[in-house]
């Protein structure tokens, strides 16, 4: 009898062993044993994550993300830039460029020439009068020349201010200006003179004209007649735009 019970004994311990190892073997693949004993699907169980890779909480936050690099060279809002135009130039002439913050000839710079503008054999009245920039830097001629018909003149030719061309003549080196010269207009108290005396003016209006030079007449042309008429154009560097103003005078 006491033979039998241990039998009982260990056939019952060993079906409690085999569940045991049953329900390990089912948990192990993924399955659970129901109540009625028969195993249910739990879906497939999250195996090891790969190695080296994150796991949901070593994932970095978007906070925590890096700003993407700018584009090299590429100027913050605050701190961008414009190209500004230069300031100070004048417009341009006709015929020629713009005149700007450029240090004014001095008579030095300049070489001075006269060409007579009328058909041969009729009176010498009409001048072309021209500097040419011998120097080697830029520089600019102010306003017009002042001109005497002659040594003795009584006083300097008057501009034409319609020729006023509203900027400066500036003259790279070897660059020329001009400025027309009626050195006869039909009037009154007529002298003649064999050569011109030119003035530069300086950047200041009204200020001192600059030294004398003499300047002689065209070749072939040993004098002219001058009177109170006579008048002379802005220095421009477009020689046809000064002669239109007196051609016709």
């Amino acid at each position: 009898m006491h033979a039998a019970a241990g039998r009982r004994r260990t056939r019952r311990n060993g079906y409690v062993l085999g569940a045991v190892a049953a329900a390990a073997l089912l948990a192990s693949t993924g399955y659970d044993a129901g109540s009625d004993g028969r195993a249910k699907d739990r879906g497939p169980s999250a195996g090891p994550s790969p190695a080296g890779a994150p796991s949901p909480t070593d994932a970095p936050s978007a906070s925590a993300a890096p700003s993407p690099p700018g584009k090299p060279g590429a100027p913050s809002p605050t701190g961008a830039t414009s190209s500004a135009r230069p300031t100070g130039s004048a417009p341009a002439q006709p015929g020629g460029t713009g005149g700007g913050a450029v240090d004014a000839c001095a008579e030095s710079d300049l070489s001075f020439s006269v060409t007579n503008e009328d058909a041969a054999g009729e009176p010498v009245r009409h001048l072309l009068l021209t500097v040419t920039n011998r120097s080697g830097r830029t520089c600019t001629v102010h306003r017009y020349p002042s001109v005497l018909v002659g040594a003795n003149a009584q006083g300097p030719v008057p501009v034409i201010k319609d020729s006023d061309p509203k900027a400066l003549a500036s003259l790279a080196p070897g660059k020329q200006a001009h400025a027309a010269l009626l050195v006869k207009g039909g009037r009154m108290d007529e002298y003649a003179a064999h050569e011109l005396v030119v003035r530069l003016q300086g950047p200041r209006a009204g200020g001192p004209p600059g030294k004398a030079v003499t300047v002689a007449l065209p070749r072939g042309v040993d004098k002219v007649w001058g009177d109170d008429g006579g008048r002379v154009t802005y220095w421009t560097t477009a020689s046809g735009y000064a002669l239109d103003f007196i051609m016709s005078l």
